[in-house]
């Protein structure tokens, strides 16, 4: 028997991974101070992202998109949590959480419309789900969209929407009948509608360099296309979505770990001791090489899962919260060990790993808690 399924990237995904690096290098790090004190990423960058093709690899290259597969998504991710978890995920909500929704189930007036500008990133997005008492059980929304001239009258409260100060568009959520998941319909609305509006950017443990803000709707009103997909499908659509999010999440881990991890050791072999570097005490190999073993295990995850997003496979979902699961707990134990290893420098703001150590927290929590994903596991359990 001869196996066929190999662990390693292809040629073509190495180049796209180093391409994105040498762009982060040279792009992404130089900005990241700047994009935590401001709160959000400067606009130009976005715009640099768009042009180099990293906003629109969910598109289709009909729209100006790149056309590319989950797996290069997901080294994006890694690449770029490797600088900052904020500028990360600024581009990652509107490029692979909210333009996909638009590129999947949008009417070709819609895509033609809109995607251009958000693969360009002239445009950005941001997708409005999440209510103050409706997290993870999207099914609970209680944002209505009711009939009105023709269209739709939207009413309602969403909390936590990265983006929402800065973004040009929003996908959102909101129930068109009160019959469950079945109830829902998602909406393209445009920041400027009237009856839009966003509270005061919210002060949050990490991902400082991202925007985050409650969006309020109040009597918006919007025509009948403004229909995202079919109505009452919105729960299936965004759940859809979701698996992709999670990824983008997982992978985001593994880049703060990887770089937290890299920072350590460069950290123990330059370090004195009592005498002596601290990489060359036992405890310490073991210590990072045990890391380093935790990393992989969840680096594998991750991939497999994006494999098997591509591929359809039966157990794609079981896969996705695998990685989620996994990789957001192994990143957190991966930097809060390296920050122990920094000591005290550890604990300074102007040491990266306690950036990375405050941005990686909220991965166990953003695009479906543990417990949610233990659940979708737990279902699938044999007996």
């Amino acid at each position: 028997m001869t196996a066929s399924m190999s662990w390693e990237l292809d040629r073509e995904h190495e180049e796209f991974r180093a391409s994105v690096r040498a762009f982060v290098d040279r792009q992404v790090r130089p900005v990241v101070e700047e994009s935590e004190a401001a709160g959000r990423p400067p606009a130009a960058l976005l715009k640099e992202m768009g042009s180099a093709g990293l906003l629109g690899l969910a598109v289709p290259e009909e729209y100006g998109g790149g056309g590319g597969d989950t797996l290069a998504i997901v080294l994006l991710s890694e690449e770029l949590a490797r600088a900052s978890g904020g500028i990360a995920v600024t581009a990652l909500v509107t490029g692979y959480m909210s333009t996909p929704h638009i590129a999947h189930f949008g009417t070709d007036e819609q895509r033609a419309r809109y995607l251009p500008d958000l693969v360009s990133g002239e445009k950005i997005a941001a997708i409005a789900v999440t209510e103050p008492g409706a997290g993870s059980d999207v099914a609970a929304i209680t944002t209505r969209a009711a009939p009105a001239d023709g269209g739709f009258r939207l009413d309602g409260t969403k909390m936590f929407i990265t983006n929402a100060g800065i973004a040009d568009v929003f996908v959102v959520a909101a129930r068109t009948s009160p019959d469950g998941h079945r109830g829902i319909t998602t909406f393209i609305v445009d920041a400027g509608n009237p009856g839009l509006s966003l509270g005061r950017p919210l002060r949050k443990m990490g991902w400082h360099a991202s925007d985050t803000r409650e969006v309020v709707l109040s009597g918006c009103a919007v025509d009948g296309d403004a229909v995202l997909g079919e109505p009452g499908r919105g729960f299936h659509q965004i759940m859809s979505a979701f698996q992709l999010e999670r990824l983008t999440l997982a992978a985001m881990g593994l880049g703060h770990a990887e770089e937290c991890l890299r920072a350590a050791t460069s950290y123990a072999r330059d370090r004195e001791v009592f005498g002596v570097r601290l990489l060359s005490k036992q405890v310490i190999q073991h210590r990072l090489a045990a890391l380093s073993v935790e990393l992989e295990a969840a680096r594998l995850l991750t991939y497999r899962a994006a494999a098997r997003l591509d591929s359809d496979h039966p157990e794609t979902g079981a896969s996705v919260a695998m990685a989620k699961y996994h990789a957001a707990i192994a990143a957190n134990h991966i930097v809060d060990e390296c920050v122990q290893l920094f000591g005290g420098s550890g604990f300074l703001e102007e040491t990266p790993v306690a950036r990375h150590y405050r941005d990686a927290r909220v991965l166990r929590i953003g695009g479906g808690t543990d417990e949610i994903q233990l659940e979708i596991l737990a279902k699938g359990l044999p007996g």
